[in-house]
């Protein structure tokens, strides 16, 4: 595969052939799987990475066999990654994946509890960008995918830690898109992908949670399609795509009218509560 000269990559006129490897973060299950899954049915030659060794593994098996453990909160291990997949003919593709998710009122979780979810879902998002960046601003090409949430376009009731992680990612992502070009970066890009509520481990257990009842007020997405979204968005860079669109829409109208949005909260954690016993009939009440 042929190294594309500066300018090239994903969504370039012309680019047939991914240029190089991607990086998958949170790779050993759910989305993450599924990303590194369509990606490499893409042809991208995938490096999946987890805190979690073993099961990164495991999902790399299939896919080539190519995975490496890894801590995102760990900015140094973040640069390591991104040498070596540099050194698979340049690295053209980071997607930070790796996310958590805790629920309930902003006044019951403790210190240590927001620091965490800050340290992944926003720290760690900077670290993997920064350190993808390093290398895509000497290679002259390119593309950071950052998979955000409805919840970083809106402030998710009942999700406002999560929420607040989301929203800084948000901005980092689009800050960062407009300082490359100011910079005179063309050809290396920034996306935030925005999906609904994904029926994922991360809310398998939340079905009688009402902190969680955003998560299910609106279409209730598999991994895989989430995943199709984010290897096409990798081929043709985007600022910020929600999935599906119209959902996109109706939250970022919500967020422009704060007070009309908290006058309709009681009828709209109500239709999540509803998704959530769908959901749960849908299921059987447990896992799939």
């Amino acid at each position: 595969m042929t190294t594309p000269t500066t300018g090239a990559g994903p969504g370039a006129a012309g680019t047939a052939a991914v240029p190089g490897a991607a990086v998958v973060t949170g790779a050993a299950g759910g989305l993450g799987r599924a990303i590194a899954a369509a990606l490499h049915a893409d042809g991208w030659r995938v490096l999946l990475t987890d805190i979690d060794a073993d099961a990164v593994a495991t999902a790399a098996a299939p896919l080539g066999g190519w995975s490496r453990t890894l801590d995102v909160r760990d900015e140094a291990a973040c640069a390591d990654i991104a040498a070596e997949a540099a050194g698979r003919g340049g690295l053209g593709l980071w997607v930070n994946n790796a996310g958590i998710l805790v629920t309930g009122p902003s006044w019951e979780h403790d210190a240590a509890t927001r620091r965490r979810v800050l340290e992944v879902n926003t720290l760690g998002a900077m670290n993997g960008t920064l350190a993808a960046l390093a290398v895509m601003r000497t290679q002259g090409y390119g593309h950071v995918l950052n998979v955000v949430s409805l919840a970083g376009l809106v402030a998710a009731p009942g999700e406002t830690v999560y929420a607040a992680s989301k929203h800084a990612l948000v901005a980092f992502s689009i800050g960062t898109q407009a300082d490359l070009r100011l910079a005179g970066h063309r050809g290396v890009h920034v996306s935030c992908l925005c999906p609904d509520g994904i029926w994922t481990p991360m809310l398998h257990d939340r079905l009688d949670d009402p902190g969680a009842a955003a998560s299910f007020t609106g279409t209730l997405l598999t991994p895989e399609r989430v995943a199709r979204r984010a290897a096409r968005l990798a081929r043709r860079p985007r600022p910020v795509v929600a999935v599906p669109r119209w959902r996109g829409v109706q939250v970022r109208l919500l967020d422009a009218l704060p007070g009309a949005a908290l006058r309709l909260l009681p009828a709209v954690m109500a239709v999540g509560r509803a998704g959530q016993r769908r959901q749960r009939r849908r299921t059987g009440g447990g896992h799939h």
